[in-house]
């Protein structure tokens, strides 16, 4: 089984480090590639960089030609999963609501922490949007940005804080709200008291079960095709999609 990760941000530390922990969750004879957009922005805060993001994941997609069997897309509450799956013949996984469905298996309540302020209402809406937003008490913030996350202890101590805070609003499952977050829930998983899910890995177990019960995407409506017509891509790039 071959699965495509998509970075949502140009930051190629962070696609290695965000393929490390989809391969660490893949089972044996799953490969996986991971993708970084060509331009678009250096990390995903805010509504601007995630529908440029979204616009920049897209086109990597598209044009991107050796064979695969699903996709993860690895921003956390970014937009774009639902024009991939438009666009794509294959099962689209987004990180966000794989951690939250895992996370309503293991616990009631949830709560996600994400990296800076600004991104929760987004994700909220990404939640809500996806369905599993009725079970989440919050999304609280760390006070980091995306690029800051290499400093593992800060970021430890950050997490911590801000888990705690969601917890004590009624969380039993915690979920991380990033990608660069990958593998941290190895870390923080005994400082917290509650289950912490990784959305990367989530949505690498979920690809390859849709993949092994050969489900793929609906056209019924939602996510038929789409609609055949001249469409420009950046500057002067032409495509059908």
């Amino acid at each position: 089984m071959r699965i495509v990760v998509t970075n949502c941000n140009t930051t190629q530390e962070m696609t290695e480090e965000i393929v490390r922990g989809a391969r660490a969750a893949a089972g044996p004879g799953t490969t996986v590639t991971g993708l970084t957009p060509a331009w678009g922005p250096e990390s995903a805060e805010g509504w601007l960089d995630s529908y440029l993001s979204a616009a920049a994941v897209l086109d990597t997609l598209r044009t991107y030609d050796e064979p695969y069997d699903a996709v993860v897309m690895a921003g956390f509450g970014e937009h774009g999963r639902e024009g991939a799956r438009e666009l794509l013949d294959v099962p689209v996984v987004d990180i966000t609501e794989a951690a939250a469905h895992l996370a309503c298996l293991l616990g009631r309540r949830y709560g996600v922490v994400t990296t800076l302020e600004r991104s929760c209402g987004q994700i909220e809406d990404s939640l809500e949007t996806a369905g599993v937003g009725r079970n989440c008490v919050g999304v609280v913030g760390t006070g980091l940005g995306v690029l800051d996350l290499y400093d593992t202890d800060r970021t430890v101590r950050a997490f911590v804080d801000a888990a705690g805070r969601v917890r004590d609003a009624g969380a039993e499952v915690l979920v991380l709200g990033c990608a660069g977050m990958t593998g941290l829930q190895q870390v923080v998983a005994g400082k917290v008291g509650v289950p912490v899910v990784d959305g990367v890995g989530a949505a690498v177990k979920l690809a390859e079960a849709l993949v092994g019960l050969g489900l793929e995407t609906s056209r019924a409506g939602t996510y038929a095709k789409p609609l055949a017509k001249q469409r420009v891509w950046g500057r002067g790039g032409r495509g059908s999609a």
